[in-house]
Formats: structure tokens, sequence, C-alpha cells
């Protein structure tokens, strides 16, 4: 199969692919970024940690189902093309995101609210785990091959901005609306703004030719009808997809969501960093850093793909506990002087429903270098008495801490190093992946590997280290707070392992 060797009109194909990308995943982010409102929404209120363990669980499901929808979109992207079927891949997540923005809460409809969110939860993951491999795959196959690194790194950055542009529309949100409309029905709006992104990227990838590369095999005659057994039922193919996932994507997988969805859930709800701080300091790192994408793309060209990805993840094992370590000490008030002058305590009675009322009690505390932390909690009664569960009164606590301006660039410098390792695994690895597969299985065997190590091993993430710190500050761990970041250095360092040893220096195969 001769190579593409000229790069006329990449920008329009980029621009296609990107955009579509970029909305894809801006509609997967949506739900994690705001998960702890969903929480209160489409589950029982009566725990809230049960709740955001179950969100996050939810949240999980869209991953797991992933290398499903690369199987199944893979197969029809090799023997259809990969045009129309990440058209199908756009439409399918942007109505299932559309749609969550439009199930009634769980005071409503009870148990069918959090089953219709898993339901298009599930929906999303198999539309996000055809989309990545045809966009990829597209990109590339219009790409010169000693050029696919940098181009495909393109692709790759629009992740990053899904991500960025899901929290700014959050907080134009939060912005626009006072903190009750927010909370009462504002944080649909962010969902119900994909449906109108959706129909423009269709419009623009409707117009799209298919890939060159994949047109001439199938004029050709030499693409397949059966991608799925040609992928993994040869002995020598199956070795290089197992390869693939083992030795890159599922390390790729684990340091991509530590940098991007575990800070933002370790700032919230193990820091208590109030909620649109955290969504602008986040969206400051992402900004600053998203740069490096291209760069390590461009990079892999000059010096291979397995150089720049062992390192990201070597020194994502390295350093991750250390920069852990200071993010928390960073906000935490044990290492501040109290302004005990300011103190103030409150208790209020708060009629609920059913006329029932809780007793609320606010302590505020403000600190020398201008962080605040208030800490409301709630305890219900009923005929003027403490509602008694297991022996303890019944009640929530919430503790909100707003940091303070030298303390907010501190933590946008931590997470900005973090997502640098992001953009050392991550911005090649697409040109790594479509390198080591031949042209008319590629889409299918690429799919997978990639799906399965963020799906799995990436995506499960965010609620195993969050379980993990749970148990270990319910065990009385002084050091709780890093107990969650076992999972990403295990999984990491097994894959940099395997990687060394067995990836060649610089790809695997060449097959165009």
């Amino acid at each position: 199969m001769s190579e593409t060797t000229s790069t006329k009109g990449i920008w329009k194909v980029i621009t296609a692919s990107s955009l579509g990308t970029l909305i894809e995943w801006y509609d997967f982010y949506i739900f994690g970024s705001l998960a702890v409102v969903i929480s209160t929404k489409f589950f029982p209120s009566d725990n809230p940690t049960a709740a955001f363990l179950s969100t996050l669980a939810t949240f999980a499901a869209g991953f797991v189902v992933r290398p499903f929808g690369a199987l199944f979109f893979g197969r029809l992207g090799d023997i259809i093309g990969r045009k129309y079927t990440f058209m199908v891949t756009l439409l399918l997540m942007g109505g299932a995101t559309f749609l969550i923005g439009c199930i009634p809460s769980y005071e409503s409809i009870g148990f069918w609210a959090p089953l219709a969110v898993l339901i298009l939860r599930l929906l999303q993951g198999l539309a996000l785990g055809g989309e990545y491999g045809g966009a990829a795959t597209y990109v590339a196959e219009h790409s010169p091959a000693n050029q696919r690194g940098y181009w495909t790194s393109w692709i790759q950055t629009m992740a990053t901005f899904g991500l960025f542009i899901s929290l700014m529309v959050i907080l134009g949100t939060r912005a626009i609306l006072s903190p009750e409309e927010f909370d009462a029905w504002g944080w649909r709006v962010p969902f119900w703004i994909s449906i109108i992104m959706v129909v423009v990227s269709y419009v623009i990838r409707r117009k799209m030719h298919e890939s060159p590369v994949f047109a001439k095999a199938k004029a050709e005659g030499k693409t397949t009808t059966n991608p799925l057994k040609e992928s993994f039922g040869n002995k020598l193919n199956l070795k290089f997809v197992l390869l693939a996932l083992f030795g890159a994507a599922m390390g790729q997988g684990v340091v991509w969501y530590t940098g991007q969805f575990y800070a933002m859930s370790f700032l919230k709800t193990v820091m208590f960093v109030e909620s649109s701080q955290v969504d602008a300091l986040l969206g400051i790192a992402l900004l600053l850093a998203t740069p490096f994408f291209i760069f390590f793309g461009w990079l892999s060209d000059k010096l291979g793909r397995k150089p720049i990805m062992m390192l990201g993840m070597l020194l994502a094992i390295l350093l991750y506990r250390p920069i852990y370590d200071k993010m928390y000490k960073t906000t935490d008030i044990v290492n501040k002087t109290e302004i005990a002058a300011n103190a103030k305590n409150e208790v209020i009675l708060k009629e609920v429903k059913e006329g029932k009322m809780d007793s609320v009690y606010t302590a505020n505390k403000e600190f020398t270098d201008g962080t605040k932390w208030t800490q409301i909690k709630s305890v219900h009664l009923e005929n003027g008495q403490p509602v008694l569960v297991d022996g303890k009164a019944k009640a929530d606590t919430k503790t909100v801490v707003t940091i303070n301006n030298d303390d907010r660039w501190m933590l946008i410098f931590l997470v900005f190093i973090q997502v640098i390792f992001v953009t050392m695994v991550y911005g090649p690895i697409a040109a790594f992946l479509v390198e080591m597969f031949p042209v008319k299985i590629r889409y299918t065997s690429m799919s997978l590997p990639y799906h399965v190590g963020n799906g799995i091993f990436g995506g499960l993430l965010p609620a195993i280290s969050t379980y993990f710190v749970t148990t270990a500050k319910d065990d009385g761990d002084p050091q709780f707070y890093l107990q969650g970041l076992w999972y990403p250095i295990v999984i990491a360092s097994i894959s940099f392992l395997i990687g060394m040893v067995y990836l060649k220096y610089k790809n695997n195969v060449e097959h165009d």
C-alpha cells in the first residue's frame, strides 16, 4: 500500500475530525465534571458518600463498555469506511448527552432516574468506543508517514479541549445563574448545549471524503469482510494487540485519568476546595499544557514513540505521591494560622419536606493567608429530636475551602505538571497504534487496546482511587489522601516494564 506523501487539504481533515472528537469528549466529560452535583439528583440523598461513589461507578460504566463499542464500530469502520462510522458515533453520543439533561430527578421518578442515566452512559461509552479509532485512523491515513505523530497529535488535543470547554460552560452557567437556580435546574444546561454543537459537527462531517488509503484498498478489493477474525484470530496480529494494550495503552490510560479526572475529584472531595475554584484552576492548567500534545507528537516523529511515552509513565510513577502530598498540604488548614476573632458559628432551624426540621450548624473560619473554611452540618430532626441511625444522630456534613491566590497558582502548577505527563504518553499514541496494524483491520485492531486501556484501566480509576482514599480515611490512616494513587502507580509500572522490554525503539510495524 503506497503511503500518503502530501499534506494538501490536511487542515480540512484535521478540523472536521477534531471538531467531532472535541464534541464527543465534551459530552463525555460533562458527566464527570458535574459528578458531585449529579450524585444529589439521580441517587438517594440518605448517604452522600454512597451517592457520589454510585455516580462515579455510573461514570465508570461508560468506560467499561467502550471496548464493545470499539469492536462494533471498528468492524463497521473496516468494512463500510471511516467517515460514515464516526458520523454515527457522533449522533449517538450527542443524543445520549442531551437526554441525560432531560431525565427527572430521583425524587420525581425514583429508581428509574439512575437506571435511565446508566443506560444513556452505556450508549455514550459505546459511541466513544467507535469515535477515537475512526478519527485517529482517518487523520493518520491522510498524513505523510514521517509526520503522523505531528498531525495525529492535533486529534489528541481535542480530548483535553473537550474537558476545558466543558469546565468553561459549567463556570459560565454558574456565573449567569444563582447557586439555587444552578442546583435546581441550571446543571442541565451544559447537557442541553451539546446538541447544538453536535448538529454543527454533523453538517461539517457530512461533507468529508473517505480516507484515500482506505478508498484505494477498497477499490483494489483488499479490505476484509471479517475484521474481528483477522484482528484477533490471527496469532501475530493478536500479539500486537496485546502488546499495544499492556505495553502502552494501559499505562497511558491511568496517567491520563489521574492527571485530568482524579486530580479534579481529589481537589473537590478530598481537599474540599470550592467547586468553581477547582474548575477554574483545572481549566487554566489544561490550557497551558495543551500545546505540549503537539510538541510531543512532533518529537515522536524525530525520536520515535517509545522513548517519549515510557518517560512520561516513569515520571508519573515517581512523582505522583510527592505531587499529591504537596497539593493536600497546600490547602490543609492544619498548616495555617487562624484568625480567631473572625470565627463564626451559627445554628439554624431549617424546614424540609414533610414538615420535618433540620438543625443546621455552620462553622466559619478565616486564616491569615486569606483561606476561608466553612463546614455545614445538618442534623435531621423529627418531632424536635435527632433522627437516629445505628444509635447515632443522622447528619450530613459539607466542608468547603476557599483558597487564596498563592495557593491557587501552586495548585495550577501541580496539575499542570500532571497534564505534562499526559501529553507525553498521549501525544504520540495515535500514530503509534495506527502504525502497528495493516489498513484493512486497522480501525478494529487499534480501537480495542486503546479503549480497554482507557475505558477499563483508566475509566475505573476515579471510582477505585476514591474508594481507597475513603477506606484509608475510615481506618484512621494519617496519609489516607495518598492511598488512591497506588492504583495508577502499579498499573503504570506494569505497563512501563512491558513496554521497555517488548516495544521496539521506534515503531513495531510499518504497514503502509
